[in-house]
């Protein structure tokens, strides 16, 4: 015994070698790091419980698929055997050998159309082994072939921890300028949502005219403002890969597909929302991978009918970042939606990570080869007022952003912008707003709102408002059924005519319903820019698209830049 407590107290502690001291206190040592559980689907890719691919057709009709009886599918595995999987050439594509069909999405003298056919009869554990074959920079070159729309573009955040109208019209003037052909917002306070919106569609028809725009609320709200010209298009409309998933979410992939109808038969813009790793978030995996079930979730979105998929995790990046090849599988669902056909918003919203490094590499995965749309969200606004938990990249980013595309001549769908024309679009917002305010009888924006609203860097910048008093008059509206043809009244009556005729060129567009293709943006003179009519056709070098002319002159003409008369 004695011994024993002599050679206890003779112990120190282990001395520490001053690298690892270091190293410990890194950025990237704050994130979160897991070992793989298959059993509860913490594993990114081939979890030993994913099943074996198969197909069995039988007068039409798919008896089997992937080792599951049709008596024994779940309503998702009913939905995509029903409508995703193109059954006259299912038995013939699922005989190619998935190392075939991977060297057939990198192989430049393979098109894209030939792709899609493959893919149109693959079942979804056909899928996760033709992505298990690929290494990122084969799923990167996989990914320039197969984005549906040939020119690239980004989607920004614009709110605000208040949910300051004044601050957000001003906000998404700014973006126009910058390039953003999409913007969304979301709020603390849902029932600020009809000034929110309101705020949105004004201010991005300030900055730049043809910006999409969406309220991402509860979704009878988001649809009501849809159906009120108030808002464009709408994404945050979740699917998962599991039945369990759906039932804790009230919802199955019929009433999903009710919903989306009804956005797309009032000419609303509409994509899913899914991602790796949401199954694994509400404990519904089944022993699953998540990119297996997030394989079923982009099926499923392609059997619904919508233009495509917002995905890349979005917020549960956190569970697949913490886990090995985590991030590679974020990248194969991208190139696994656009193998579908669909629209990919890519993510690269939610921030994910402490480390500048690992935020950045995640980014350039779809950065470089280019996608329907980078960002689904990158903040426009400081990220301390991003109300979707902090993206990637925000406005304090934009010349690391601008910097990144002139360095590596892509491009990343951002422009340079003057510091005036900043300044001068964000005071002609807030006062648009202050007009419609005025003419709309909605609560007073002031002279002082809209002078801090001009200069400001987020929230911590602005007067506070009644918020009792906004929320009351956001009701108020709703239930008086305020449209944008009223929004576009109220612009013309006090001289924003301009703004007001981008208005009302929205409103068309929804009449049209030419922005309902696949992949449709518009461009600043309303232009739709769609993958029916400016579609990828990059099959190698010299071909697809290409930085160059004037887009080109915009992104390397960035102020830091020096000329002969400057030196």
């Amino acid at each position: 015994m004695q011994a024993e407590e002599r050679e206890a107290g003779n112990k120190t502690e282990a001395k520490r070698h001053k690298r690892f001291e270091v190293l410990e206190n890194r950025e990237v040592n704050k994130d979160g790091f897991l070992k793989e559980w298959p059993e509860v689907g913490l594993i990114a890719m081939g979890s030993p419980e994913d099943p074996e691919p198969s197909i069995k057709i039988e007068d039409g009709v798919i008896t089997e698929m992937d080792g599951k009886s049709r008596d024994d599918f779940d309503p998702v595995d009913d939905f995509i055997a029903r409508y995703a999987l193109n059954n006259d050439i299912a038995e013939e594509m699922m005989a190619l050998d998935a190392v075939e069909i991977a060297r057939m999405i990198v192989d430049i003298n393979v098109t894209r159309t030939r792709v899609l056919e493959v893919f149109s009869g693959l079942t979804p554990a056909k899928i996760a082994a033709v992505m298990d074959c690929m290494d990122v920079v084969e799923m990167m070159m996989g990914l320039r072939k197969m984005h549906a729309r040939r020119t690239p573009s980004i989607q920004g955040h614009v709110t605000n921890v208040h949910d300051n109208p004044v601050q957000m019209v001003a906000d998404a003037a700014e973006a126009g300028l910058y390039g953003f052909s999409e913007l969304e917002t979301t709020l603390g306070v849902v029932r600020y949502a009809p000034l929110a919106a309101l705020a949105l569609l004004v201010g991005g028809q300030t900055g730049r005219g043809g910006i999409i725009t969406q309220d991402a609320v509860e979704e009878a709200t988001e649809l009501q403002l849809g159906l009120r010209g108030l808002t464009s298009y709408a994404e945050t409309v979740s699917v998962y890969g599991t039945d369990g998933a759906f039932r804790d979410g009230d919802d199955t992939p019929w009433s999903k597909a009710f919903l989306a109808s009804a956005y797309a038969s009032r000419g609303i813009k509409m994509r899913f929302t899914s991602g790796t790793g949401a199954e694994v978030q509400m404990a519904s995996a089944e022993g699953k991978s998540m990119l297996y079930l997030e394989i079923k979730c982009v099926m499923l979105s392609k059997g619904v009918g919508v233009q495509g998929l917002q995905n890349g995790s979005i917020s549960a990046i956190g569970i697949p970042a913490s886990m090995p090849s985590g991030i590679r599988a974020v990248l194969a669902e991208n190139l696994v939606t656009t193998c579908m056909d669909l629209e990919v918003a890519s993510g690269n919203d939610q921030s994910f990570s402490h480390s500048p490094y690992r935020r950045t590499a995640r980014t350039l995965m779809q950065m470089l080869p280019g996608t329907d749309l980078i960002f689904s969200g990158y903040s426009t606004v400081p990220n301390y007022d991003n109300m979707f938990a902090g993206s990637n990249f925000d406005c304090d980013d934009h010349d690391d952003y601008l910097i990144i595309q002139r360095d590596l001549k892509i491009d990343g769908g951002l422009v340079p912008v003057d510091e005036q024309d900043v300044v001068a679009v964000r005071n002609k917002a807030a006062q648009a707003l202050q007009a419609v305010f005025e003419e709309l009888g909605l609560p007073q924006i002031t002279d002082e709102e809209i002078e801090a609203a001009t200069y400001a860097h987020g929230s911590k910048d602005m007067p506070e408002r009644d918020k009792v008093q906004d929320i009351e008059a956001a009701e108020d509206m709703m239930e008086r059924g305020v449209t944008g043809l009223d929004v576009v009244k109220a612009l013309g009556e006090h001289g924003f005519e301009d703004v007001a005729n981008n208005v009302l060129e929205m409103q068309k567009q929804r009449v049209s319903g030419d922005y309902l293709h696949t992949s449709a943006i518009l461009s600043p003179d309303f232009k739709v820019v769609a993958a029916v009519n400016d579609v990828n056709d990059y099959q190698g070098p010299g071909t697809g698209y290409r930085l160059e002319g004037e887009r080109w002159e915009k992104i390397s003409n960035i102020r830091q830049a020096l000329g002969p008369d400057d030196i």
